[in-house]
């Protein structure tokens, strides 16, 4: 029995009705007397006949992608046809590879656009961010050995805030630079998607009037995070003492769950807002829609984006780092010796420089993996498959509409 559906393939073990070929011996009909007729001793071997002149006979089972006698045609999928790939995936519900390998095919397909993109962000970031260590993080004091594990926590939480905030302007700046990164990625890879190359200068063009709105959804998220980690941790810190570090635990382990689960369920909202041009609450509303009963796959699909994105940036940094610690030696021997935690120039840009690079090619893949876990979804639930097709004009789906993206 082949594992296709619609049609049966002949016995692949010889057996009394077959003479090893695969094909089965038709039934001799009797004769007059009721007396089976003999076969000729020269009648060619079964399946080996000779074509009429001009013709080709098909191959035997198993060679090529002929299947015999009994089978169905080459190519033939008996109502399943292969799906259409007028872009970087197949226009069909896609599995975790074929998301990864879109995400990687979009940047090796538009390298030109994309790389545009994301070296030009990853440098503006990268600028605000050596500039703020340098002239705004404030040293970080060094912690007392005698400090009692009460005062060493304050310590931390004294020194982690001062990082905070002379970091905050250039946290800021890779956010917004993070965030055009994101919108123009989302327009050129819904152009991949149906095969369409896309310009830098149209990228903008079509992204500039949503990138608003993109900062409100993504401060909105932000703000809700913030809000439920608060709640979590808040009573820990009132009550105090023994109890109260029990319970922050407790509830920060129970806020981030709670966060954890609410950008998951939101995590489509980007990409359709974006791409459907709603509004921001719509969006949130579209997202929670999509990802409804596939909360699992996508929290799988993302965590394993971002560990391979990890990954892939600890290989380019540590390199970058090791070698910038060479250069400055300066700065990390003063670290170790406990008296300063701030590095030169050389270590600055030296990092930076990988920064960047690790940014680059970082970016369109966290972005490609979001947008089209977006779309595979919309195939799942709404057929978004057929309406591609049409888009990417292939025939036999109707007429090609006007727009040109997967939002249209």
């Amino acid at each position: 029995m082949n594992d296709t559906p619609g049609w049966t393939s002949p016995g692949s073990a010889p057996s009394d009705d077959q003479d090893g070929s695969g094909v089965p011996r038709p039934a001799a009909p009797a004769d007059a007397n009721g007396s089976a007729p003999q076969w000729s001793k020269d009648r060619p071997p079964a399946g080996q006949w000779s074509p009429p002149t001009g013709q080709t006979p098909p191959p035997a089972h198993g060679q090529g992608q002929g299947q015999g006698w009994g089978a169905p045609p080459p190519n033939a999928h008996w109502g399943r046809p292969p799906a259409a790939k007028p872009g970087v995936i197949p226009l069909r519900p896609l599995g975790m590879g074929e998301i990864l390998d879109g995400a990687v095919k979009t940047l090796r397909t538009y390298w030109r656009t994309v790389l545009a993109i994301t070296v030009t962000v990853a440098v503006i970031s990268q600028i605000a961010d050596i500039l703020a260590q340098r002239y705004l993080a404030p040293d970080v004091p060094a912690a007392s050995p005698d400090a009692t594990p009460a005062e060493a926590l304050e310590q931390s939480l004294d020194a982690a805030q001062s990082s905070l905030i002379g970091l905050g302007p250039a946290l800021l700046v890779t956010l917004m630079a993070s965030l055009v990164s994101a919108a123009l990625l989302t327009v050129v890879i819904s152009r991949a998607v149906l095969g369409r190359p896309v310009s830098l200068g149209a990228a903008w063009q079509e992204a500039r009037p949503r990138l608003l709105q993109l900062i409100g959804l993504t401060l909105l998220l932000a703000a809700m995070s913030s809000a439920i980690v608060m709640v979590g941790l808040l009573p820990g810190l009132l009550i105090g003492g023994a109890a109260g570090v029990a319970l922050t635990l407790l509830g920060g382990l129970g806020a981030l769950v709670a966060a954890v689960w609410l950008m998951i369920r939101f995590s489509l909202a980007s990409p359709a807002l974006m791409l459907e041009r709603g509004g921001v609450i719509q969006s949130l509303k579209r997202s929670a829609k999509l990802v409804r009963g596939t909360w699992w796959r996508i929290f799988g699909i993302t965590l394993l984006t971002q560990l391979l994105i990890f990954i892939f940036s600890m290989i380019i940094a540590i390199p970058f780092t090791i070698i910038g610690i060479a250069v400055d030696g300066d700065g990390f021997s003063d670290m170790l010796s406990g008296t300063s935690t701030t590095f030169g120039w050389p270590f600055l840009i030296i990092t930076g420089i990988g920064g960047v690079i690790t940014s680059a090619i970082t970016y369109p893949i966290s972005a490609g993996v979001t947008v089209l876990l977006y779309v595979d979804q919309r195939i799942r639930r709404e057929a978004l498959d057929l309406e591609l097709a049409r888009a990417a004009g292939i025939s036999g789906y109707g007429p090609t509409p006007g727009t040109q993206t997967v939002g249209g």
